[in-house]
């Protein structure tokens, strides 16, 4: 597999500066940039096969967004929001030295590019919209609220994969491989040789609250006018059919991909679903 290059810089929050981690795939002089941004609990290297495939003819660019993967945790956990996130999506654009995207987002990462593109001047040019939308199932919000920020510790590397398996059971029949390789990428281990998942348990005081009121985010969905793909795992709890419907019908009108056999989310580790979306940035 290509490796991709590990760059960092300095964004800011309301309370300080903090370091930032992204991955660079490609040829770093390439005017076709994709900007993968992951979910709530995930990091950067969910995109690696994804990036791997696109590498040959994009630059694909993959944060780890604040606090988690290898960037650096906040020191207040009230800064686990979007302001803070676009903020240091809006930074990795800079430091790359980026002006036009595509975007893959899913789930937190895919409201992430939605609010991108709804921007006035806006550097997306294609959106990729993967399991998520303006209404979130208030039963989805309960599930991943049961297990956020927990931060349970395990004696070996695979009782920690078993947890992995457990609670991302929605992402579908992976390999054995599969599932190492994420566990791997999501994982870190202490001095005292326990295993703990690899991102900042306060992450979890922010989405809890945001969970308990709720939003509606479809006026920001309506104000998006670039090409977008929608993809939906078929039997996700997090995106309704209908809401997926009415997606398609509003705002930017997008083609829907229904993936068989996976909740939430789609995790564009095979073939299968890595083409519509490689084809779908191809087109732009």
């Amino acid at each position: 597999m290509l490796q991709p290059h590990e760059r960092s810089f300095r964004s800011l929050s309301a309370h300080g500066f903090h370091r930032v981690v992204y991955r660079d795939w490609g040829h770093p002089e390439s005017v076709r940039v994709v900007v993968c941004a992951h979910g709530l609990t995930r990091n950067g290297r969910d995109f690696d096969a994804l990036a791997a495939a696109l590498a040959d003819r994009f630059r694909v660019l993959c944060p780890d967004m604040p606090g988690r993967g290898d960037s650096q945790w906040l020191a207040n956990p009230g800064d686990y929001a979007f302001p803070t996130y676009l903020a240091a999506l809006t930074g990795m654009l800079a430091h790359a030295g980026v002006e036009q995207v595509a975007w893959v987002g899913t789930s937190m990462g895919g409201l992430l590019g939605m609010i991108m593109a709804a921007q006035p001047g806006s550097p997306v040019t294609r959106l990729v919209i993967n399991d998520i939308g303006p209404t979130i199932e208030p039963a989805a919000l309960a599930r991943i609220a049961g297990y956020v920020g927990l931060d349970p510790v395990f004696d070996t590397f695979p009782a920690l994969e078993a947890h992995i398996r457990e609670v991302s059971a929605p992402f579908g029949a992976l390999t054995d491989a599969q599932w190492t390789e994420l566990a791997r990428t999501t994982s870190r281990q202490t001095s005292d040789g326990g295993w703990h998942l690899k991102y900042d348990p306060g992450i979890a005081v922010p989405f809890r609250g945001a969970a308990a009121t709720g939003g509606d985010l479809w006026p920001v969905w309506d104000a998006v006018r670039c090409p977008t793909l929608l993809l939906r795992g078929a039997t996700s709890d997090l995106l309704s059919r209908e809401t997926a419907a009415a997606m398609c019908a509003r705002g930017p009108a997008p083609r829907m991909i229904e993936i068989p056999g996976v909740g939430h989310a789609p995790m564009l580790l095979s073939p299968e679903q890595i083409a519509p979306v490689a084809a779908f940035l191809d087109a732009g």
